[in-house]
């Protein structure tokens, strides 16, 4: 039996044993963004104003040549991230400052580059991942904040945070997430383990946090939107097994807005020796994991 032979495909995965030909490079970049006003993540053909198309823009100007990249975790229109990881192959020789300060000053202040670094052929941003986290922000007040009015999703009423953690309890585990997913969602399994979520209160905010290997299309805002209605008491905290276990969307058709939504870690193995970085965003200063305590 023939084994397989590999061809090199621009930022494709590289079996190990092989190396990106000669010339060539493959750059990682630790990228954060406020998704107010852009389209999402991923390129588009007639709307330029995506994360992608403002990155390899930038890129591509300073390395002198077109650039194109993959991320780790594609983010719908409004979702912001503080440690969304991308990388990119390419035959410029650039000092890490130039991804960096050169990068930024080529895009709007809202997309900046905080980290570079050269990787292994082997490092995918998106399928050496191991594990994906994002914490949603709730401002839960009588009156909304004209501050942080497109940074948070903002509820009048007051949420019961024990009811929304005793629901979220069901969640835990490997489970079909298909009442949590987005009827678009083109993933092949709605299998997925949830590792981690928390729930707690960081000043006027109510913060969610939650990890997982990979993530269903709107999976996070769905989980905070069922969360939410059990939190306002609209619903019992045992509804949450309920609609998991019907594994059909319509059972909980509730979805929160994406401005609460933060993509805040994505996490590798130790061998690529990532740079280690603070979650996010700036409205929440703690480390991850930590959440659940407050």
């Amino acid at each position: 039996m023939k084994s397989k032979i590999y061809q090199y495909k621009p930022n494709g995965e590289v079996p190990p044993g092989e190396s990106l030909p000669e010339g060539l490079r493959r750059i990682a970049l630790g990228v954060e963004y406020c998704g107010t006003r852009l389209r999402g993540f991923q390129k588009q053909k007639h709307d330029p104003l995506t994360v992608q198309e403002t990155l390899e823009k930038a890129l591509s100007r300073v390395a002198a040549e077109p650039v194109t990249l993959v991320c780790a975790g594609r983010t719908d229109a409004g979702v912001h991230a503080s440690s969304q990881v991308v990388h990119f192959d390419t035959t410029a020789l650039r000092p890490v400052k130039a991804w960096v300060q050169g990068v930024n000053t080529q895009m709007p202040f809202d997309v900046r580059v905080h980290w570079a670094q050269e990787v292994p052929a082997q490092f995918h941003a998106r399928f050496s991942a191991r594990s994906r986290s994002y914490r949603y922000l709730i401002h839960s007040a009588p009156t909304r904040s004209a501050q942080a009015a497109s940074e948070v999703t903002w509820t009048e009423r007051t949420l019961d945070l024990e009811a929304m953690r005793e629901g979220a309890g069901h969640l835990i585990g490997e489970h079909d997430f298909s009442s949590f997913r987005a009827a678009q969602c083109q993933a092949r399994s709605p299998v997925r383990r949830l590792t981690r979520l928390d729930i707690g209160r960081v000043g006027q905010l109510i913060v969610l946090e939650v990890s997982a290997t990979a993530f269903l299309h709107h999976m996070v805002r769905n989980i905070a939107g069922v969360l939410m209605a059990v939190g306002r008491g609209d619903r019992p905290p045992e509804w949450v097994q309920q609609v998991l276990e019907a594994r059909d969307r319509t059972a909980a058709s509730v979805t929160a807005p994406p401005h609460g939504l933060y993509l805040v870690d994505v996490q590798y193995p130790p061998e690529f020796t990532l740079p280690e970085v603070v979650p996010g965003p700036l409205l929440v200063p703690l480390p991850f994991g930590s959440i659940g305590t407050q």
